[in-house]
This record gives C-alpha cells, structure tokens and sequence, in this order.
C-alpha cells in the first residue's frame, strides 16, 4: 500500500539530502515530501527563526498540502522539531520514524542530551560564528558523521553544509507520549553511527527507550550520513519500521 513519507533533515542540511533515499521510496511507490526547514536553506539568516517556528512550519506543510496518514520520519536534531509537530498532526499521522534522532525529554535541549565536548565546541563555534550559528568542523564530521565514505564525497557534503542557528540547539520542544498521542514509533539506528560516542550519550538504549516500552528499533548498515552512503539501506530500514 502507498504512503506518505515526510521527511526531516538533520542539523545542517537542507532537503535535497535525502534525494537518494526519496528515490527509492518512490520507486517503491510512495509519496514523499523533503522539505528545507526555516534557517537552512543556502543564504538563510540563522539568527530569524526559532525553533518553534520550524515545528510550525512542518505543521502547516502537512496541512497545506492536506497530508493524511503520514509517515513522519526525522534524522538526527530534526527529532525535535518532529517531535513539536507531532502533538498538532496525530490525527494526521501513521507513524513516527526516528533515524538516528534526538529523541526530546521534558525541559532538555539538545546541548543537555550531547557530550560536554561537543556542547564546548558548538558554543565556541557559535562564538566565533558572528550569527549565533554552527557548522560542524570537516574532521569532526568525517571522523563520526560520515566515516564510511570516502574523502572526495566527504569534503563534498561537508562543503554543502549550511550554518545551523544555534538556537535550534538551545531551545527545548513539548516530548512525545506515542501511546497516548495514539501514534506508533520506531527508532532506526546503525551500529557504524559514530556521530554520538557508544556509552552514556549513545543513541541506544536511551533514545528509543522514551518512545515506550516495546517501540521497535530496526539497524541499518552505514553510519549517521547513510542517505548518501547506503540509501538502498536505509530507505529498505524505513520501509521496514
């Protein structure tokens, strides 16, 4: 049966990232929507929007288009501006999808969910930005975001990244209850994602334990940029959850 997937991106990426992956969903047959969210498109001021303002309009793209039975799914930072979504459209959602995603807990932003090193270097990067925005470093980037790739495709996509306002990562979102939102969720994670170290500030288990007991987490091969080095993977991930 065909559905409908809207996709979120990540910090830093614009929806032309998932291209890969959109293909084969729609070659399976599905619909999909991969919007750019507020502040990340090329030229954005990173400093004009709030986060709320991006659950507003992942809101108002569903309603617009007059979107039902959606499949939701977010990478990474953007499980918190699905997740502030997600309360006003699950009387229009299928599922919820969380692929190496933040998963929001009651008053913490995403500087409280990641490792004192890397909330270090994004306020020191922020800092030194002139509009309160960061850009992952390239060697950060290629050493836990896209370790599975080789250099002429990282300094590709690193050099395609645009500024994420940093704001995004200070400001916090309501956290989802899937059960009583009456949404299911999946957690889809891989063991070569690197981008959160293994251990306390993992992805797993903590992650998909928020979404309630029993929420199912399916793996995929390649790490935390697979949409552009295992597509075929992921997309086969997303479809499976």
């Amino acid at each position: 049966m065909a559905e409908t997937f809207v996709l979120i991106t990540g910090a830093c990426h614009g929806g032309w990232t998932w291209r890969l992956v959109a293909q084969h969903l729609r070659a399976a047959g599905h619909r999909v929507l991969a919007p750019t969210l507020p502040g990340l498109a090329d030229g954005d001021n990173p400093e004009r929007h709030s986060l709320a303002e991006v659950s507003d309009f992942i809101v108002d793209l569903v309603e617009r288009n007059d979107l039902r039975d959606v499949t939701m799914v977010a990478h990474s930072w953007g499980g918190y501006p699905m997740t502030g979504a997600a309360h006003r459209l699950a009387h229009r959602l299928r599922k919820l999808v969380y692929w190496g995603a933040f998963v929001p807990a009651e008053g913490a932003s995403l500087m409280d969910e990641v490792p004192p090193h890397y909330a270090e270097m994004f306020t020191q990067l922020a800092a030194a930005s002139g509009n309160n925005s960061v850009v992952f470093p390239y060697e950060v980037f290629c050493a836990a975001f896209m370790q599975d790739a080789d250099e002429t495709t990282q300094r590709l996509i690193h050099g395609l990244l645009v500024p994420q306002p940093m704001r995004y990562f200070t400001e916090t979102v309501l956290p989802v209850d899937p059960a009583a939102l009456g949404v299911p969720a999946t957690y889809v994670t891989g063991p070569e994602d690197h981008a959160l170290p293994p251990g306390e500030f993992g992805w797993t288990p903590r992650f998909p334990q928020r979404l309630g007991t029993g929420a199912p987490v399916i793996e995929h091969p390649g790490s935390h940029e697979a949409q552009f080095t295992r597509p075929a993977e992921l997309a086969a991930a997303l479809l499976k959850a």
